[in-house]
């Protein structure tokens, strides 16, 4: 099934949603690798807000993308996610509505996903 999905994400619009269904994302999704997950963490632990507003939103585990001369980014393919395993189950319990991301995930975040009506949108 094919599905437009606006984000931020609303549990409604991503509950239905079944393995192989093609699924076209738009607005805005932001990229965080093991480096930022640790820092938003240190910031939460400090009772600090975090930098977006995490409600419904995306978050896209994206490899390094060097750009090529006049260029404004490079290649924009997914990164490991169980690098973000132990930081994942806090920012989805605060409201974080779904990941984009390859590999598998741990039980922590897969019991995360499934308490919070979640999505891990496995990239290949």
């Amino acid at each position: 099934m094919e599905r437009h999905i606006t984000v931020p994400v609303a549990k409604e619009e991503i509950q239905d949603l079944r393995a192989g269904d093609y699924v076209y994302l738009t607005g805005t999704i932001y990229t965080a690798r093991d480096a930022a997950h640790k820092r938003m963490d240190e910031a939460l632990d400090r009772g600090e807000s975090l930098p977006f507003d995490i409600e419904g939103s995306i978050i896209y585990y994206m490899g390094p993308s060097p750009a090529r001369e006049g260029r404004a980014i490079g290649s924009a393919g997914p990164t490991t996610a169980s690098r973000m395993d132990k930081y994942t189950p806090r920012l989805l319990d605060l409201g974080m509505g779904a990941m984009i991301g390859k590999g598998k995930r741990s039980k922590a975040v897969m019991d995360a996903i499934v308490r919070n009506g979640a999505v891990y949108f496995a990239a290949v």
